[in-house]
């Protein structure tokens, strides 16, 4: 079941992104700084928190998404992560299929996804691909030396 992240939720979503390994301290910072905006902020318009519960009724992953500032009906797919332990279940199709579905509610255009190119991304990337998102850019050396922002997007129009 996908619902909207509460408050009681926030520890075991870090915690959740943090045994992902995947993510730097300061991203985690920048993931949890999003959160609480969701959370302290219900007026805010920019993000939304979702939680895809696992079978103990726990989040088993967690998804950051929003309106893209400045463009007509499209939408950011912020942050994405599933427990290890969850992986492989299908949780990551259920997150991206839901906000596909509440895109598709609100008339949005397209959905738009950035990732790194370090290798250990392969398997999101390909991921992405999966679900029919296309690689629509790259800048080089982005994130830092060897590191690239790999853009993806899948229109719906």
């Amino acid at each position: 079941m996908i619902r909207r992240m509460r408050a009681q939720d926030k520890e075991a979503v870090l915690g959740l992104i943090r045994a992902t390994g995947f993510f730097t301290s300061a991203e985690v910072g920048v993931a949890e700084e999003l959160i609480d905006i969701y959370l302290g902020q219900p007026d805010q318009k920019d993000y939304d928190v979702v939680v895809v519960e696992g079978e103990g009724g726990g989040p088993a992953g967690y998804m950051t998404w929003g309106p893209t500032p400045l463009a007509e009906d499209a939408y950011d797919l912020y942050w994405m992560a599933v427990l290890p332990s969850e992986q492989g279940r299908g949780r990551g199709k259920e997150l991206v299929r839901w906000l596909e579905a509440e895109v598709g509610r609100r008339d949005g255009r397209m959905i738009v996804i950035e990732t790194s190119s370090q290798p250990k991304y392969h398997g999101t990337r390909q991921f992405y691909i999966d679900l029919g998102y296309k690689e629509v850019a790259r800048i080089p050396d982005f994130y830092r030396a060897g590191d690239d922002r790999v853009i993806y997007a899948k229109s719906f129009r």
